[in-house]
């Protein structure tokens, strides 16, 4: 093998082609393609029960961030975020401030109008 041979990956992947002395991209051919795969997924939404589950799991404490984010497919600093914002709003569960209203008033709403 060439001292300086790398392997560049064009367009769909499917092409490769050998330059040598080059100053090519060293990244390997697996990472090349797993940053691929995560700009063609799309936005995921996740619903309240499955950040609660997550959340409660990072309390918990009994494994780290990381080993969190490979079973759930999320993010570490996702977690970090969901667990803040559950230990932020643990109170209202149990009686504390309410939550503000999603309807606003009407009443005002006409006022501004006319």
């Amino acid at each position: 093998m060439k001292p300086y041979s790398f392997v560049l990956r064009g367009g769909s992947g499917k092409s490769d082609s050998v330059l040598s002395g080059s100053l090519a991209s060293r990244t390997p051919p697996r990472v090349v393609n797993q940053r691929s795969e995560a700009m063609n997924r799309t936005r995921r939404n996740h619903g309240a029960t499955f950040k609660a589950q997550v959340a409660l799991a990072a309390i918990k404490g009994d494994k780290t961030l990381t080993e969190l984010a490979e079973p759930f497919s999320v993010h570490p600093t996702q977690i970090t975020e969901w667990k803040q914002q559950l230990l932020a709003r643990a109170a209202d569960v149990f009686g504390g401030t309410p939550a503000p209203s999603a309807t606003p008033d009407l009443k005002t709403l006409h006022a501004k109008i006319g």
